[in-house]
């Protein structure tokens, strides 16, 4: 069995994709915990969805574009990352979801209708922590602007279905 522990992170140290070593409250490494956070609340949701749900289809493509963009998060400046982006692509996706949901605007308090649709509510807020996060580190560390587009685009996909399963 392969071992999981190295030991190497515990001076408060860990490694960019090429081997960089960062403290492990660098800008970048709390980012990709961020979205390794709303993943997690993206299988939760998942999970939950109906077999027959075309949502699943949308959350597990995120899901996946996620890894992506924590690869690309993790990649030092100068450095070439071999896995593409498709954010810009996942951005559609969410897109024609939302004007397909019939959305008809509203106040809602999470949490007042299904289970599922406070799951939902509890990774939109992830989703907009993100983002938050995201415009953070683009200060110090140009962030692809489709990355951006598609965290935005994600809270209000996630806002719309957790309305939609109330």
């Amino acid at each position: 069995m392969k071992q999981i522990y190295t030991k190497t992170g515990d001076e408060g140290m860990t490694s960019l994709r090429d081997g960089e070593r960062v403290a492990k409250d660098d800008l970048r490494i709390e980012v990709n915990g961020q979205i390794d956070q709303l993943n997690a609340h993206l299988g939760i949701v998942r999970s939950m969805l109906g077999d027959d749900d075309v949502n699943r289809v949308l959350i597990l493509a995120v899901q996946r574009e996620l890894m992506t963009v924590m690869s690309h998060i993790a990649t030092p400046e100068g450095s070439i990352n071999p896995r593409q982006l498709n954010a810009a692509e996942i951005t559609a996706q969410l897109e024609l979801a939302i004007d397909q949901a019939d959305y008809q605007g509203g106040f809602v308090v999470p949490g007042g209708g299904s289970q599922l649709s406070a799951f939902i509510h509890l990774a939109r807020t992830q989703a907009r922590t993100v983002e938050r996060r995201l415009w953070s580190l683009n200060r110090e560390h140009p962030v692809d602007s489709s990355i951006l587009m598609m965290m935005n685009r994600l809270s209000d996909y996630l806002f719309v279905l957790a309305n939609k399963k109330e």
